[in-house]
């Protein structure tokens, strides 16, 4: 995709739709509980089905782009791995947890009960400590990223987080007994990136079958992206819907404290930002890296770490609500991200450096090239 195509209408109001289907989410959660309690049962290892199905409308047209027999050159260009690892495995989780003693057991220490505070920090830690999997291929697609290289940036991160989620957790909540939720962590993969994964690659071999040249077959996946690109924001809009359908309750009950747990998020999120995207500025890296790499180390796998708080503490406890507000305060925060990245993405190297073969660089007819 050039660089210079305009984005899409679902994409330029995305921000208005998000706030329209949080409102809708918690609206239809409270007029029809029992409906969103149905809903909610549907799962297995505390992974809903109905939200792996979504995820997987947001995370497929992705898949389809993803050109693997280039994947054997990703060491080539190893600067946004690098900074994706460090800030997701040695930063994020460290701050994530230093902002939750600060807040909670100092600054916010006479609104909060003491007991209340430690499950709040738990929260923060289970989402510091799950790096993005699914919806952090809507983000990179919405600046344009380049695919081959997220999918490289999220499957290292998956392979990482199978080894170290739990023993990190453990380690930053003091514990040495948590539950290792390897039934979640398994399914969660599997339901969030290998399926979309299997039927994106047989869907790319199905169109380049007919194609006469590389180039031809590449503009035959660029033709097929068009067209299913809006389900990735559908999927996104439905999700934010259903979500905020099964809390929405809870967070219309407890107003100051929603506000209260927003506030650390708020500032890791951007915190977080800002160091991978310097970072990538300063090594210059091309931007359809660099965005995707300091949009991957802010998101969080809010799926998981939801999952994992209800197993661990209850479906009422203050952990669990900290992942869900943790929903609440990562969408518009990640839409603002992508939209100062796209404004910004002058501050980077502007040559194509997508890591796919020669012919898959040539531009689709009528579309622009930055080279």
């Amino acid at each position: 995709m050039s660089a210079t195509q305009p984005i899409g209408f679902f994409e330029r109001y995305l921000s208005v739709w998000v706030a329209l289907c949080i409102a809708a989410g918690i609206g239809l959660g409270s007029l029809f509980p029992q409906l969103f309690q149905s809903m909610a049962s549907l799962e297995y290892g505390s992974v809903n089905f109905i939200v792996a199905v979504l995820i997987w409308l947001m995370v497929y047209p992705m898949m389809v782009s993803v050109d693997f027999s280039s994947l054997k050159r990703i060491h080539e260009r190893p600067k946004g791995l690098i900074i994706t690892l460090t800030v997701n495995w040695l930063i994020k989780p460290f701050t994530m947890a230093g902002l939750g003693v600060l807040f909670f057991h100092y600054f916010f220490i006479d609104l909060i009960d003491p007991t209340d505070a430690s499950q709040y920090i738990a929260g923060l830690i289970l989402l510091g400590a799950a790096p993005c999997t699914a919806m952090v291929f809507v983000w990179s697609q919405l600046t344009r990223g380049d695919a081959t290289y997220t999918l490289a940036q999220v499957a290292l991160n998956d392979v990482i987080m199978i080894f170290a989620f739990a023993p990190l957790v453990a380690l930053l909540l003091g514990v040495t007994d948590i539950e290792v939720p390897w039934a979640t962590l398994i399914l969660s993969v599997g339901l969030y990136v290998l399926i979309p994964l299997i039927a994106g690659v047989f869907t790319r071999l199905k169109l380049s079958a007919g194609a006469r040249s590389a180039v031809e077959a590449e503009h035959a996946v660029t033709r097929f992206n068009a067209r299913v690109k809006p389900l990735s924001v559908l999927g996104l809009l439905a999700t934010v819907v259903l979500l905020f359908g099964f809390q929405g309750q809870i967070i219309l009950d407890k107003p100051l404290l929603i506000a209260l747990i927003a506030v650390p998020l708020l500032i890791q999120s951007y915190g977080i930002f800002a160091i991978a995207y310097a970072a990538a500025r300063l090594w210059k890296v091309p931007f359809n890296v660099a965005a995707p790499c300091a949009l991957i180390g802010t998101s969080n796998f809010f799926e998981l770490a939801v999952a994992v708080a209800i197993g661990l503490f209850g479906l009422n406890s203050g952990a669990a609500l900290v992942t869900v507000v943790g929903v609440l305060v990562e969408v518009p925060v990640m839409l603002s991200l992508v939209a100062f990245a796209n404004r910004t993405q002058g501050w980077f190297p502007k040559e194509a450096v997508k890591i796919t073969p020669t012919a898959s660089a040539v531009p689709a007819p009528g579309e622009q090239t930055n080279v």
